[in-house]
């Protein structure tokens, strides 16, 4: 299961992150090699996410130049599929599930907890860029709910009382494989 963008590998803005005009490059690669294709919007959308991590406007402006396209035809495409998106996402993902199965085994309250203890809502990302906060609707768990996706890793049977160790857990980069289960 992967619930994290492919963004680029640093979330941050740090030294590994590619110049603005090496970025503009592979983002105009990008179009030429899609702008022909039939379907190649989602797929230059999606090399595009990866190359900034997020869509910006200009980067929606360039692509819907570069298609032909207006800016609300590619906006439209943007914002009808939960995969993108217009702001820039933390380093993990956190994606709490409120399927029927979580919500009645507690997945709102564990919702409440991540709201708490990273003081964000759904949609938002930490200030520091460490954490984003989504809500997913069913991620195939349904057994071990309440489930939480952190990038591409599940945790099961997730606590509302356990959610601040885990936040801890999860930026001390202490959370080995063997240990995502009963977070």
């Amino acid at each position: 299961m992967t619930t994290q963008s492919a963004t680029a590998p640093c979330a941050c803005a740090c030294a590994c992150e590619p110049s603005e005009q090496e970025q503009l490059k592979k983002l105009d690669e990008v179009i030429g090699e899609y702008r022909d294709k039939p379907g190649g919007l989602i797929p230059a959308l999606q090399l595009a996410q990866t190359i900034y991590g997020y869509l910006p406007e200009p980067v929606i402006r360039r692509i819907a130049d570069g298609f032909g396209k207006t800016v609300s035809e590619v906006t439209g495409v943007v914002t009808f599929y939960s995969f993108f998106t217009l702001h820039p996402r933390g380093k993990f993902l956190v994606r709490v599930c409120l399927g029927t199965a979580c919500y009645v085994r507690g997945g709102k309250e564990v919702l409440d907890a991540f709201k708490k203890k990273l003081e964000i809502e759904v949609g938002e990302t930490t200030p520091d860029r460490q954490f984003s906060l989504e809500v997913g609707r069913c991620f195939g768990a349904c057994g071990m709910a309440p489930v939480v996706m952190v990038n591409d890793t599940v945790y099961q049977r997730v606590k509302p009382a356990r959610v601040g160790e885990m936040v801890n857990q999860i930026l001390a980069g202490a959370l080995a494989a063997g240990e995502k289960e009963h977070a």
